[in-house]
């Protein structure tokens, strides 16, 4: 890769691991549903007349709207409001690299070879240990809820793979339509109109900063710049920058918000970058990384083999 293209992958790593701290930041001025609507309003809006027809069938942007944007996002933004620490929830969501090699391999009838089967132990071992670190110090449930997200995640990378969207950026935005109604229906429901309508009559500058930078930043221009890097080169070459996510995540979350990480983060960190590292990466990968869709991690989303001809969108972030 040239080092212009080098230095564009790691800053769209950066700008999906400091998602994080931004979602956090935002959860401070919005309830969590009602955020995550908001985001993917802002991300469709005005976005969506300029990109075109969707390149895929609807059955499955709508798939994949659902799967990623209502149910991923919504577990993650939920699980943090809860208590999930913003550098423990971008580590804690690469498991889904896990999640979708299983799912493709049941769905897609894809073998996972040794190496892969080796890599998912090694990342499911991180994931205990960090939930160990976690039953010690913080809410168990919103540590499950965040598995959650990353299992859904995984639903929509397989559907993703599925579609072969050529256009990562077209694909996302309207994917980005999708979520908004179903989630501002959920947040209606089960925040209540009461606590929105708050959020709206307080909203400064602070909170719309944090809506534009996960709908702007980490999603339309994270998702555009990976898609226009895995245009250009193979999957292989673009794929490792995605190990970056939980390493910004963690380290903006440390200077930014105070968070302390602790010797069994650090552990549950090797461990699960390393895992998902091989689980993604290995020969015939299958997408692992944060992006919804099989080339791209979040927030943050996966690349795998087959995004040199399918350059896809996450996530992280986000």
């Amino acid at each position: 890769m040239r080092p212009v293209h080098m230095a564009l992958a790691v800053l769209v790593t950066a700008v999906w691991g400091v998602n994080f701290v931004v979602i956090e930041l935002g959860l401070g001025h919005f309830p969590p549903l009602f955020f995550s609507a908001l985001r993917f309003l802002v991300a469709a809006l005005p976005a969506v007349f300029f990109v075109g027809r969707p390149k895929v069938a609807w059955k499955w942007v709508i798939g994949v709207g659902l799967a990623l944007g209502v149910a991923k996002f919504g577990l993650l933004f939920i699980g943090m409001d809860r208590g999930m620490p913003a550098g423990l929830s971008s580590l804690v969501l690469q498991i889904q690299a896990v999640f979708t090699a299983l799912f493709a391999s049941v769905v897609l009838h894809e073998r996972p070879g040794r190496v892969r089967i080796l890599g998912m132990a090694i990342a499911l071992c991180g994931i205990v240990l960090a939930a160990v670190d976690e039953g010690t110090s913080g809410p168990v449930l919103a540590f499950l809820l965040l598995i959650a997200a990353a299992a859904c995640w995984g639903v929509s990378n397989v559907l993703t793979r599925k579609a072969s969207p050529p256009d990562a950026l077209n694909f996302m935005i309207w994917v980005s339509t999708v979520p908004v109604l179903p989630l501002l229906a959920l947040s209606l429901l089960l925040e209540g109109p009461k606590a929105d309508m708050e959020a709206l009559r307080s909203l400064d500058w602070s909170g719309v900063g944090t809506i534009v930078y996960v709908a702007w930043g980490a999603t339309v221009f994270g998702f555009g710049a990976w898609g226009f890097l895995l245009r250009r080169y193979p999957a292989t070459a673009v794929a490792p920058f995605s190990l970056l996510v939980p390493v910004f995540g963690m380290s903006s979350a440390a200077l930014l918000l105070d968070e302390s990480v602790s010797p069994l983060r650090w552990g549950a960190a090797v461990l699960l970058v390393g895992g998902v590292a091989l689980t993604s990466l290995s020969r015939a990968g299958v997408p692992g990384a944060p992006v919804p869709a099989p080339a791209v991690p979040a927030d943050r989303l996966p690349p795998d083999a087959s995004a040199s001809r399918t350059p896809s969108t996450a996530t992280s972030p986000r």
